[in-house]
């Protein structure tokens, strides 16, 4: 019984300081820290504040990190998101549902090339989501549609999540990231499945046109339709075909991408003073919040150790162990409602102290789970009541962001039985192309 206070206090105080209104960074800072002085005094504090921070930082994988933002940043900023949507809509004119496929699977190809699941999704609410509703689209499917293309950032690679799961649990990125090649594309086509199916069932919609006028999709000369598509297979070839082949590492890739995004903006003519200072913000910004989140974790990861919280859950879950099935929808239905109210890298980091030791006592592979997490993370990116990337395309779009879940979480859904449901009866789906990866 005392043990299970113990968890339960540890979990109302995180409660209500989130409800507060405090940052994910203070609260695990905080909590870790009060946590320590209850369990050891004083005195421990001020050696873990001095190394703890700094050792946590010094990692190498972080690299990858600020890499793969800016390169997010110089494509976002050099107008390729835009360009690449107007192939797709000059490629698939006649035809709603090949427009919204087409959109999904080149929203899913800029997430795996800018790792920015809001960035991509606000994208595509300001340049797609009037032209789907154009072609007939309901507005709040046509939202959907952005937002759901975005949420692919969290599982095809560069996946932020990826990478800090890879640094925590000391598991080679490469594996990660071709880990989740595949159930990445299946989230891909079960998105299709269901805008088709979503679309038809609707039947007529009213027109854009009559509700705010025609989108006005930018022309696209031949030159950057060459240059976009370039980019795309250079993008595409660096990192999975790169780190696949053992050519590159996930930071060199990072550093390549990097500078070829910073090229390609240059030859289309983007490169200026505010287009730098921009991005070189915009990347300290994020790099700055996860570093904060870093930190907290890290202290909140020691005062989980030495508050044997791993042991105590374990002791608790003892009679479920023999099922590892039964402890992977418990563990699955806690991070979906985590990924629900906190953003994915707070959720990463400061729940596997705890979950670690579990999911390897339970026997289960630790690359399969950071896979499966990523695919919950998607999920968690357009589920509300936080959603990012369905509030990003709202925002963009002028579609209430009400309206937008309404469609996205029968979208999540269909991933949770289709997906989730085949990588817990086939775990190769995540396991097989990493064993083939030259090393």
């Amino acid at each position: 019984m005392a043990d299970l206070l113990f968890v339960l206090s540890i979990l109302l105080c995180f409660a209500l300081l989130m409800a507060a209104g405090l940052h994910i960074h203070s609260v695990l800072l905080g909590i870790g820290i009060v946590g320590l002085i209850y369990l050891e005094g004083f005195g421990i504090i001020a050696g873990f504040l001095r190394a703890d921070p700094y050792s946590q930082m010094a990692s190498y994988a972080l690299t990858t990190i600020p890499l793969y933002v800016i390169m997010a940043q110089f494509i976002l900023r050099a107008g390729i998101v835009q360009d690449a949507f107007a192939m797709v809509y000059k490629g698939s004119r006649g035809s709603p549902t090949a427009l919204g496929s087409l959109t999904i699977a080149i929203g899913g190809f800029l997430g795996a090339v800018s790792g920015s699941g809001a960035a991509t999704a606000a994208s595509l609410g300001h340049v797609a989501t009037p032209e789907l509703r154009n072609y007939g689209f309901r507005s709040d499917l046509a939202g959907a549609i952005a937002a759901s293309s975005g949420s692919l950032s969290g599982i095809i690679p560069p996946s932020i999540i990826l990478i800090l799961y890879g640094v925590i649990t000391e598991t080679p990125i490469s594996l990660l990231f071709m880990g989740a090649l595949i159930p990445g594309v299946m989230i891909m086509l079960v998105f299709i499945v269901c805008v088709i199916v979503l679309h038809h069932r609707a039947g007529p919609a009213v027109r854009a046109s009559d509700e705010a006028g025609p989108a006005k999709v930018r022309d696209i000369s031949l030159f950057r339709m060459i240059v976009v598509s370039v980019v795309g297979l250079f993008m595409f070839g660096l990192i999975f075909g790169g780190i696949y082949l053992g050519f590159v590492t996930p930071t060199e890739a990072g550093a390549i991408g990097a500078l070829g995004a910073f090229l390609v903006a240059g030859v289309l003519g983007r490169v200026n003073v505010d287009f730098v200072i921009s991005s070189v913000k915009e990347t300290a910004l994020i790099t700055g919040m996860i570093t904060l989140i870093l930190i907290g974790a890290a202290i909140f990861g020691r005062f989980v150790s030495f508050s044997l919280l791993p042991r105590k859950i374990i002791g608790l879950l003892e009679v479920l162990m023999q099922y590892p099935s039964l402890i992977l929808i418990i563990l699955a239905v806690l991070f979906f409602l985590l990924f629900m109210f906190i953003e994915g890298a707070a959720v990463i980091l400061m729940t596997l102290p705890v979950v670690l030791p579990i999911i390897q006592q339970a026997g289960i592979s630790v690359l399969w789970f950071g896979v499966f997490v990523s695919v919950i993370c998607t999920l968690g990116l357009i589920t509300p009541p936080v959603g990012l990337s369905v509030y990003a395309a709202a925002s963009t779009s002028g579609v209430p962001a009400g309206r937008i879940f309404r469609v996205t979480t029968v979208m999540a859904i269909a991933v949770v039985v289709v997906v989730c449901g085949a990588m817990i009866a086939f775990p190769q789906l995540a396991t097989w192309l990493p064993s083939t990866m030259s090393r």
